[in-house]
């Protein structure tokens, strides 16, 4: 596959046009009565038209159709996609699951909208209001087929096999410890080269953005430039029997025919966009004294509520760094938290649990239980010699963490068949070290 070219920067206000068509872009408006090539002229608008200007997203595209040219949609199998979160009864106790089985190509042809699975989710669809956590399993390309998503912005986080994927924008490599954003209503395509496997953050009426730094400063964690666009790339295509455009509308799923391939963006210009990012990029801060920075230091893109410092969902990740602190428990402490925390591994071992939590796997410790480093992670840091070391070499985890309560599926629960029932037995060994009658403690420290 020949190297993909992109755009540099987070929520630029960018313009783009196939090499094959120069000038295709028009001059000076946006929707001119004739467009270069005879195009037609189509915005996409991720905000209401009055929003302040800070917020304001549209792109326009100038295509050799609209995409209002297809058959009607109707319905068509759910699947395991849904945004029930009554399906089961609440569960608070602490939540892992071993790594999803992907299906086996000899056995099905899957591709990635077969694929979709929810795990877990809050709120509500019409009310753009709330979140969805899913997992994706598939094996086989989309063919002649795309999906796009009326209800929100996709967090696509790959953790085994490479996503090729198409968008009216043009074309994305998204690989593991890579991710990528796909906004609310951008149809998109993905090729995939081998059983495949990934994590999605779905969010509803808000779109991701850099979290403020404050005191940090002008620059670190995500910088703004390290965000790609891909550039455009069109096809005209015609395709016999007809393209199939999927669509998720109020978390149900509809599917629509067209003569020709979606992919038909010669030029665009706007701040609407789909991009993808490099984990290796973030620019890791820590403490370089004694105790813990809370985790908010690793946050990658956060989606905003309408409550000051409070996300409907933060991306953040642990990736290696540096360990010096001093007079320290350096792994994760124990914790109860007013928000939700689910966890994925896209390779390594995770520092708080060696064993059991593993790559393609998740956790969910809900709002208010409690969790944190298992028996045996606790005995070796309390009594290791505290030298500056490298934490997570190797290793990438992350979490999608939420103001929001999160209910777990059906399929989550019951049908995957992954749930770890034996999760909660990791903390059965911790013991009592208290020493009523002496105040010092004993360890190397």
């Amino acid at each position: 596959m020949p190297e993909l070219k992109y755009i540099s920067g987070f929520g630029n206000e960018c313009a783009s046009e196939d090499t094959r068509c120069p000038g295709s872009l028009p001059q000076g408006q946006n929707n001119p009565q004739v467009c270069p090539y005879n195009l037609y002229a189509e915005q996409l608008s991720g905000s209401a038209f009055t929003c302040p200007r800070s917020t304001n997203k549209r792109s326009w595209l100038y295509r050799i159709l609209p995409s209002v040219s297809h058959k009607p949609f109707e319905s068509i199998d759910q699947g395991h996609v849904t945004h029930n979160w009554d399906e089961v009864d609440p569960d608070p106790n602490q939540l892992r699951w071993k790594p999803f089985e992907i299906p086996k190509t000899s056995q099905n042809k899957v591709d990635f909208v077969s694929g979709l699975h929810t795990l877990c989710g809050a709120g509500d669809i019409r009310s753009n209001n709330g979140l969805a956590v899913h997992i994706f399993l598939c094996n086989s390309s989309m063919e002649n087929r795309c999906f796009y998503n009326s209800d929100g912005d996709f967090l696509i986080v790959p953790q085994k096999g490479k996503l090729l994927i198409y968008t009216e924008f043009g074309k994305m490599c998204v690989q593991p410890n890579e991710i990528c954003v796909i906004q609310r209503g951008m149809r998109f395509s993905i090729d995939v080269f081998e059983e495949t496997r990934g994590y999605i953050l779905e969010v509803y009426g808000v779109h991701f953005e850099l979290p403020d730094l404050g005191p940090i400063g002008a620059n670190g964690l995500a910088n703004p430039r390290d965000f790609l666009i891909p550039v455009a790339w069109y096809e005209d295509r015609q395709v016999p029997g007809g393209y199939t455009v999927i669509n998720k509308y109020q978390g149900k799923l509809f599917a629509a025919k067209q003569a020709v391939s979606p992919f038909n963006v010669v030029a665009w210009h706007g701040n609407y966009t789909p991009y993808k990012y490099n984990l290796e990029n973030f620019m890791v801060i820590n403490s370089v004294a004694f105790d813990h920075a809370d985790p908010s230091i690793f946050t990658v893109l956060t989606a905003k509520s309408i409550r000051p410092g409070v996300a409907i969902a933060d991306f953040v990740i642990f990736p290696p760094r540096w360990g010096v602190a001093a007079k320290t428990f350096r792994p994760p402490y124990y914790h109860r938290n007013c928000m939700s925390e689910f966890m994925g591994l896209i390779r390594g071992h995770y520092e708080a649990k060696q064993g059991g939590f593993l790559p393609g796997g998740a956790s969910l410790h809900s709002a208010m239980t409690p969790h944190g480093p298992d028996a045996d992670c606790f005995e070796k840091a309390s009594k290791a010699k505290l030298e500056p070391e490298r934490i997570a070499d190797g290793t990438m985890a992350f979490m999608f963490e939420s103001s929001l309560s999160l209910a777990v599926t059906k399929w989550g629960l019951k049908t995957s068949c992954c749930l770890d029932e034996n999760y909660y037995k990791c903390w059965e060994p911790l013991k009592s070290h208290f020493t009523p009658n002496s105040r010092t403690p004993t360890g190397p420290n």
